[in-house]
């Protein structure tokens, strides 16, 4: 795997064998080469990875959630997207004066069995 595409899943063991730092490398390339305008093509990459990395973990629901995403009509890189929003409000929720300091894992997996196209469409996405 030389380049990272959005569109295609990455073969997971290839995936989880790079460093960290190379995967958002790469997919923060894909997005310059794409001309993605972004506030921030670091921080972007490095959410898009963490879903990415969830994936290849064989995370069910992350995984169930971008495949249902993509059969309400989303691309394989809007479902990241969709289920990165998720993974962003869960954070945000975190980092809230006081928040319980630990991520609720079920919590999120919740929010991602809810998330629908349609509801992440209407949000702005």
């Amino acid at each position: 795997m030389e380049t990272y595409d959005p569109g295609t899943a990455p073969d997971p063991n290839q995936w989880l064998a790079l460093d960290e730092d190379e995967r958002i490398h790469r997919i923060a390339s894909y997005h310059r080469r794409a001309k993605v305008r972004l506030p921030n093509v670091q921080i972007h990459a490095a959410l898009h990875s963490v879903v990415e990395n969830q994936l290849a973990e064989g995370l069910q629901t992350v995984r169930e959630t971008v495949e249902r995403l993509q059969s309400e009509g989303l691309s394989r890189h809007d479902a990241l997207h969709a289920v990165g929003s998720v993974l962003v409000n869960s954070l945000h929720a975190l980092l809230q004066e006081g928040a319980q300091g630990q991520f609720e894992v079920e919590a999120y997996f919740q929010e991602l069995r809810s998330l629908t196209a349609e509801t992440w469409l209407r949000k702005g996405a």
